[in-house]
């Protein structure tokens, strides 16, 4: 590693697995120390004790307002100050279709995915503010916060609206220093995928393996994503190669979004229903 965060000091919602995880890794790894925010409390603390003094864990339920303002506190506490927020946690929320839609079931998801990522802006700018100004905000949305159908409406309507929040930031943070930028993950193999499939926690790798080999050839780079391809770009913004770069949404998908989205929602429940009918890799 190259050292491209060398003393900056992170939080990272939703650390403790799939595109969280990687990132914290990889960030620690640059130079940084994280404080790693999730509802996952014996694995968040078991990741912390094994990366030392460069991370600490504390239990965030992102949709309590208080909890975000928290864990911005803690880190301050324990590290110094911060440097980097990544509002990273999430699911899939309501899989609702918007014939049947659920009131209180997209609510819930809105106040996750989108509420979440507006108050991680408000804790994090106004402490960037006491330090002098300055600081980087990362906000995870989707591919289906680009185009419809990858996902149902309360999910849709969220990411959309992280793209909407990062675009705001930058118009009123910008004269502050303060960079606030999204990225838009597409298919990508994590636990939050098998899960929102109803797959067994035992049957996750098998199943990712089984979905990676469907639907790998149908993307334009010719393979599914992996965490850590997020986690790379999420350093890129993180560092000062991104100095000059805010309110843009950079979509990692190997190209899918790119194109026609043709028949790959479909196919993607197909393949899912087939390896739950049995068929395996």
């Amino acid at each position: 590693m190259t050292g491209l965060l060398n003393g900056n000091v992170a939080v990272i919602t939703g650390g403790a697995s799939g595109i969280g995880l990687a990132s914290v890794q990889r960030f620690v790894a640059e130079g940084a120390r994280v404080a790693i925010g999730d509802i996952s409390d014996e694995q968040g603390a078991r990741i912390a004790e094994e990366l030392g003094d460069a991370a600490i864990f504390v239990h965030t339920d992102v949709t309590d307002e208080a909890a975000i303002a928290n864990i911005i506190t803690v880190a301050v506490e324990k590290f110094g100050r911060l440097d980097i927020m990544f509002n990273n946690a999430g699911n899939q929320g309501d899989t609702s279709a918007m014939a049947e839609l659920n009131a209180d079931g997209f609510d819930r998801t809105l106040a996750l995915l989108t509420r979440s990522v507006a108050l991680g802006h408000k804790y994090a700018s106004q402490q960037f503010q006491k330090q002098g100004g300055g600081g980087v905000i990362i906000s995870t949305s989707s591919v289906a916060g680009l185009q419809g159908a990858w996902a149902g409406a309360a999910y849709t309507a969220a990411k959309h609206a992280v793209i909407g929040l990062v675009r705001q930031a930058a118009a009123e943070f910008a004269p502050l220093g303060i960079r606030s930028n999204a990225i838009a993950p597409g298919t990508i193999m994590t636990p939050i995928m098998a899960n929102a499939f109803g797959v067994p926690r035992e049957d996750a790798t098998e199943f990712l393996a089984y979905l990676s080999q469907e639907l790998g050839p149908k993307i334009p780079l010719g393979r599914v994503g992996e965490p850590e391809d997020i986690a790379d770009v999420a350093v890129f913004l993180a560092s000062d190669l991104a100095r000059y770069v805010t309110g843009t949404v950079i979509p990692i998908d190997g190209g899918a979004s790119a194109i026609t989205q043709g028949t790959f929602g479909p196919d993607v429940v197909r393949a899912s229903a087939e390896f739950l009918d049995g068929a395996r890799v």
